[in-house]
């Protein structure tokens, strides 16, 4: 006798409430636990792809600037190209005369001539500023004079550096402007292709098999008959996991069927990193997911069951080395389990950082002033300060493309205040990615050999911030407590040593490696090549020629300059950029003829290199918070062989070494 449908139901449940319990309900906690001891929660391989096509994908390498940005010192407003010392005095009752030398720098035209005492070059805003010109005037503060000899009249004085943007002063060749693991952006985009590149390595995007499972189902679309639902599960876990960095993989509906659910998920784990299914986790009749994937492969079943409301029946597995899970079938409790245990590993194979609140609250350390009657919008880095996060405005102009790259996020200053005072708590919200501030916040100098030690770092789990304002502003933020680290190279003319003595009391000094630093120039110029570097600058100032360029005053190299020129001010003294790569492209494009940096440096640009001495470049920490875990690791980090190879390829030894 045959049996019935209905008799066949019965005995098909009978044996389930027999056989297929449960396999153990764990605690949330044991459940993530198993879940990311089994399953790597790190990102997939590199790939390279074209630069269109890098939006929303997670960077694999750092990036170094292939070249200068800008690639050349530049005007900033349109005007003329001075001498600022033919400026000094200047005003309206006593204009400084300028005599207009006989060509137009508009953008994308190389001066020809140079800029001599009581001249001045027309410029545009962005033409490269000429040779002798340490300064530009705007039209708007000149009046013309027409005759034989065309002239400008000058009302008010311009300072060296008036109007003009150094080269290199937004990215400098050979320095780190995005690290591993960033996500890219329309920011992004926009600084790769300041830099030049066509194509970016990212982290491979996994690619998510999603099955719904259950007779009952029908594809959005279709005819709904009785006693059936639109399969909502499949959709709305294939867009979330293109919104957390995966690609979706929609394999369809598979009914309550063992032999087509086998093949189904056999076809999904031949082609995808992860499979999600939804559907199938209970003990009801239909239910066979957690059959096959017993015996698919080892380790098999991690987890069937979690003490989770909503989401108890959640199915947790890995077969062979691929992930699977099975959600269950109810919409909220699918997701809600989804967001809990899948998200979090397909943002990790994506490389991308976890989910954060959308904006946080943050202290500002110093007054910020602003023009009223305006909104003021000021993109923010995010420090850990003694009293939770601060919000480091970000000071580079409309020019610059690293601001967006160094920002966590911004805050408004109303339009009807005139600014914010010290110690003001700010909102910040974020900007593309999650404003979550980094691990550790080193400001100071600037050194390629830092930018390999951050990535180092990056590789060990810990994430760090770099900010580029001289050693002497990184030492003044780790005082006010608004870096963990102040990288700096600062040299003490008094005792010969290097940043020990500007420690005060509660700073101690991580010895970080040596640089040589010496004179710069152009190769074959006979004023230099084959001298002692001390003996080449004693005979260049002599000679009215010759142009230098300086460093800014508060870096490191400054003094060193100082006690070369021994009071003198030559002709591009007032030339002040602020990097190594700044002066070496001023040398090396002939816009001044000597300067002092880095051997590193020197060779990158192709110069001579005459040899000063070998400085120090070291960190000052806050000596209590040395046992902190991000801080430690840094530590720990300079001791490493690896980093120690990396750094003597760039031509630096480690201290002792």
């Amino acid at each position: 006798m045959t049996a019935s449908p209905a008799d066949a139901l019965l005995t098909r449940l009978a044996a389930a409430s027999r056989q297929e319990q449960f396999l153990a309900v764990v605690g949330r906690d044991e459940a993530m636990a198993r879940w990311r001891e089994a399953v790597p929660h790190a990102p997939l391989p590199a790939e390279t792809v074209p630069l269109h096509e890098a939006l929303g994908r997670v960077l694999a390498a750092d990036i170094a600037s292939p070249i200068d940005v800008p690639p050349f010192d530049r005007a900033l407003v349109d005007g003329f190209a001075v001498r600022s010392a033919d400026t000094e005095g200047a005003s309206e009752a006593e204009p400084r005369r300028l005599v207009l030398n006989a060509e137009i720098l508009a953008c994308g035209v190389a001066p020809a001539l140079a800029v001599g005492p009581g001249t001045a070059t027309p410029i545009a805003t962005g033409g490269v500023l000429p040779r002798g010109a340490d300064a530009v005037v705007m039209v708007e503060a000149t009046e013309f004079e027409d005759g034989p000899e065309p002239a400008i009249a000058l009302g008010q004085p311009a300072g060296p550096g008036r109007f003009v943007g150094y080269a290199g002063a937004d990215m400098a060749r050979g320095e780190t402007v995005l690290r591993r693991g960033t996500p890219v952006t329309a920011r992004e985009v926009g600084m790769l292709a300041a830099c030049g590149l066509a194509e970016v390595s990212v982290v491979r995007r996994p690619r998510v098999a999603v099955l719904s499972t259950g007779d009952e189902l029908v594809a959005p679309g279709r005819p709904l008959a009785p006693a059936r639902l639109y399969d909502s599960n499949g959709a709305i876990v294939a867009a979330s996991v293109a919104e957390n960095g995966g690609v979706a993989v929609p394999g369809g509906i598979v009914p309550d069927d063992e032999a087509a659910l086998d093949a189904a998920l056999r076809a999904a784990l031949a082609t995808a990193d992860l499979v999600v299914l939804s559907g199938g986790t209970s003990k009801g009749a239909g239910d066979v997911s957690h059959r096959i994937l017993s015996r698919l492969a080892e380790p098999g079943i991690l987890v069937h069951g979690v003490a989770l409301k909503p989401g108890k029946p959640l199915c947790l597995a890995r077969a062979g080395t691929v992930p699977v899970v099975v959600l269950p079938g109810f919409p909220t409790s699918a997701m809600f389990t989804f967001h809990e245990f899948v998200v979090p590993l397909i943002r990790a194979q994506a490389g991308l950082p976890a989910r954060e609140e959308e904006s946080v609250e943050a202290r500002l350390p110093q007054r910020l002033p602003s023009e009223l009657g305006r909104t003021e919008y000021v993109m923010a880095a995010l420090s850990r300060g003694a009293e939770g996060l601060v919000a480091l405005p970000l000071a580079k102009g409309s020019g610059a493309v690293t601001a967006f790259s160094q920002a966590d996020g911004f805050f408004a200053v109303p339009a009807n205040r005139s600014g914010i005072e010290a110690g003001e708590t700010v909102r910040v919200s974020r900007i593309g990615r999650a404003a979550r501030p980094p691990d550790l916040m080193i400001v100071g100098s600037h050194c390629l050999g830092l930018d390999r030690l951050v990535g180092h770092l990056a590789g060990r789990g810990v994430s760090a911030r770099t900010l580029w304002v001289g050693s002497a502003g990184g030492l003044a933020a780790l005082r006010r407590g608004e870096c963990d680290l102040a990288a700096m190279h600062l040299l003490d003319p008094e005792t010969g040593r290097y940043n020990a003595p500007y420690l005060t009391p509660g700073l101690a000094l991580a010895p970080g490696w040596r640089r040589l630093q010496g004179v710069v120039f152009r190769a074959g110029d006979p004023r230099f090549e084959g001298l002692p570097a001390r003996d080449a600058v004693a005979r260049t100032l002599a000679d009215e020629a010759a142009v230098m360029v300086n460093r800014n005053t508060g870096a490191g190299t400054r003094a060193l300059v100082e006690g070369l020129l021994n009071g003198a001010r030559p002709p591009g003294y007032w030339n002040q950029p602020r990097s190594h790569n700044a002066v070496a492209a001023a040398v090396a494009q002939g816009r001044a003829d000597w300067g002092v940096a880095i051997a590193t440096v020197a060779k990158d640009y192709g110069l001579g290199f005459l040899p000063l001495t070998g400085e120090h470049y070291d960190f000052a920490y806050r000596e209590e918070r040395r046992g902190e875990p991000a801080l430690a690791a840094f530590l720990a980090l300079l001791d490493d062989p690896a980093l120690a190879a990396d750094l003597a390829g760039l031509g630096f030894t480690r201290a002792g070494g």
